[in-house]
């Protein structure tokens, strides 16, 4: 009985790992061509991350994050931004945070958009295409992040192209790297079953 428990855990174990690698494989081969691709767009979507850490410093996500769009923008890679993140209350606000901080680094008010109701990456991305009406974006954030992302708006009919923002430290977030192995599974069983955003409302005129 012991032996064929221990045969079945390991048989769980390996096809987990199988699930994990091939997902991770996937993102990797749909996304890596359309990274760093020297491709313009009109619009560029910054995806949202909290500003502060627990901590009450600066996330270095969101810093660099926003220090890429100004950039782009800027170079004229971009013409309008959307920042996507999430609204879910009144405390918790990233999209206007992020939109004040956007105004600040010089992007003038009536070139960003927000979306309020990005409450994951894939919601994020089907309500690019579904609420703002987009068939073509550039994606910005953190390699790791985007690869997943364009992923995502690539499955879902949006030709989407990245540029990373800088990367944070290696000790900065040392777990990150696992848990996006597993954000990648979640991202290709979404894509699979066609799950819809947890909101959707009116369509938002990008223009």
């Amino acid at each position: 009985m012991r032996k064929k428990l221990l045969f079945l855990g390991f048989s769980i174990f390996l096809l987990v790992l199988f699930l994990v690698f091939f997902c991770n494989k996937i993102v990797d081969e749909t996304s890596k061509r359309y990274i760093n691709s020297e491709n313009d767009c009109r619009v560029g979507v910054v995806l949202g991350t909290s500003k502060y850490n627990k901590n009450n410093t600066l996330n270095l996500f969101y810093k660099l994050r926003l220090d890429k769009a100004i950039e782009l923008y800027k170079n004229g890679r971009i013409e309008l931004i959307i920042v996507s993140g999430d609204n879910s209350n009144k405390e918790y606000d990233e999209p206007t945070e992020m939109k004040n901080d956007l105004i600040k680094g010089g992007i003038p008010k009536n070139k960003i958009y927000c979306d309020y109701a990005g409450f994951s990456t894939y919601d994020s991305m089907v309500r690019m295409k579904k609420v703002f009406q987009q068939k073509e974006i550039i994606i910005i954030s953190q390699q790791f992040h985007i690869e997943r992302a364009v992923y995502i708006a690539r499955r879902n009919g949006i030709k989407a192209y990245a540029y990373p923002s800088k990367d944070v430290p290696g000790w900065y977030s040392p777990y990150n790297k696992y848990r996006e192995f597993i954000a990648r599974v979640k991202a290709v069983f979404e894509v699979v079953i066609n799950r819809d955003p947890v909101f959707l409302g009116d369509k938002v005129l990008v223009n």
